[in-house]
């Protein structure tokens, strides 16, 4: 089992950047690929970024590609996300989730095959 918690969510205005993190519970942080998820009112939950278990590799959405960047510090159990160029369309309610088995990054990095989450922290970006 793995808890997660984010953090760094608020409100910020267009252009402008935050950091938001994830906090891991277990000792087996490293094994699980991360992703980040957001989701914005009356829409479905969307990808945003995803790293593998060492972080030598991410993947991004097309819509955030350039602007947000993952990273992840096993020794500290943490997931980040750098948001930076943010604009109104990316006010959502940010989650974090972990893939205890990578299958998520070679079927298309859906929500379904995450298996924990966060409770997820709000970003508002005003225009």
């Amino acid at each position: 089992q793995v808890q997660l918690v984010e953090s760094g969510g608020g409100l910020v205005q267009a252009g402008g950047s935050l950091r938001l993190s994830c906090a891991a519970s277990g000792r087996t942080f490293s094994s699980y690929v991360m992703g980040w998820f957001r989701q914005a009112p009356g829409k479905a939950r969307e990808f945003v970024v995803s790293i593998t278990q060492s972080g030598s590799n991410t993947y991004s959405a097309d819509s955030v590609k350039g602007r947000f960047t993952i990273s992840r510090d096993n020794a500290k159990n943490t997931v980040y996300l750098q948001m930076n160029s943010l604009k109104p369309e990316d006010t959502a309610v940010y989650y974090c989730a972990a893939d205890h088995d990578g299958s998520s990054w070679y079927r298309g990095h859906l929500a379904l095959e995450y298996d924990y989450w966060g409770q997820g922290t709000q970003v508002t970006v005003s225009s």
